[in-house]
């Protein structure tokens, strides 16, 4: 069910329900074709970069940007599971009329992978830009290392160090970190550390090679030439696995991609009818 609160007859905010009764908070944006956005880690949905994607994207598509549960205004029902947050998409895709495209960023990616093996038909096409698997069985354990040492620093409630800790560990340089904690909303992803839990969760694992050779959504895969090699290696062995995925190097972008540069791409992608089911 979806509600919209107001205030002096303007749109305040929307929410639905998942199906735990979870309340759900989201925006909507533009016109089109319903496309559902899933950030990645320390993101939600005012998040100024968040914020700008989803407006850009909104000039070829009906943006739902939304805070995934326990981020922003969204709630946070215990204990977690991936399959939660998959309810949670099924929740807005319904909202959005009962089928959408997904476009999943980082651990959003994995995320709206694991939708589209489980959704089937509800969702339409799905985009993954840099789904951050590890890509073999070094790169995950180096990342569990790392796991254990952020699940330390929010037991002792240094969420700002476990912040920085992930950004580091996952490959953004020391300077980019540092110009972030300078920002005005660095305060707000703090707050967001401790579900660094759920998206420790969703990347724990390799690539589900197996079980995406049985999907049937018509999918893209999009690594930025400046990536980490890893994620090149992910999307590499995801668009082999995945039945006619079609894969995009993006030219001069790293990790968090100019939406200016990414919206022709994905707007070629999903607008093409000969990829439809």
């Amino acid at each position: 069910m979806c509600k919209t609160t107001t205030k002096e007859g303007k749109n305040v905010l929307k929410t639905t329900q998942s199906k735990d009764g979870t309340t759900l908070a989201y925006d909507v944006y533009g016109s089109g074709p319903a496309l559902l956005f899933i950030t990645g880690a320390t993101c939600f949905r005012s998040f100024e970069p968040v914020l700008h994607d989803a407006q850009v994207l909104a000039e070829q598509f009906t943006v739902y940007n939304y805070d995934r549960r326990g981020r922003g205004d969204s709630g946070n029902t215990l204990p977690y599971a991936i399959e939660r947050e998959i309810e949670d998409i099924e929740a807005l895709i319904d909202a959005a009329g009962g089928t959408a495209y997904l476009y999943g960023h980082s651990s959003g990616a994995i995320l709206a992978l694991n939708a589209a093996m489980q959704l089937d038909a509800k969702v339409s096409k799905l985009v993954m830009y840099d789904p951050s698997y590890a890509n073999n069985e070094a790169d995950l354990k180096e990342f569990n290392e790392l796991s254990q040492a952020l699940y330390k620093l929010l037991e002792g409630g240094k969420n700002a160090d476990a912040i920085s800790l992930f950004l580091e560990g996952i490959g953004i340089p020391k300077e980019v970190v540092h110009y972030m904690q300078q920002s005005p909303q660095w305060e707000s992803m703090a707050a967001l550390a401790p579900t660094l839990a759920y998206d420790i969760t969703l990347a724990s694992s390799l690539p589900p090679i197996e079980h995406a050779r049985k999907l049937r959504t018509p999918t893209q895969i999009i690594v930025g030439e400046a990536s980490p090699a890893s994620l090149h290696d992910v999307a590499s062995q995801l668009s082999q696995a995945i039945p006619d995925a079609q894969y995009k190097l993006l030219e001069g972008q790293d990790h968090m991609p100019d939406p200016t540069v990414l919206l022709p791409v994905i707007t070629s992608f999903l607008r093409d009818k000969n990829g439809s089911r």
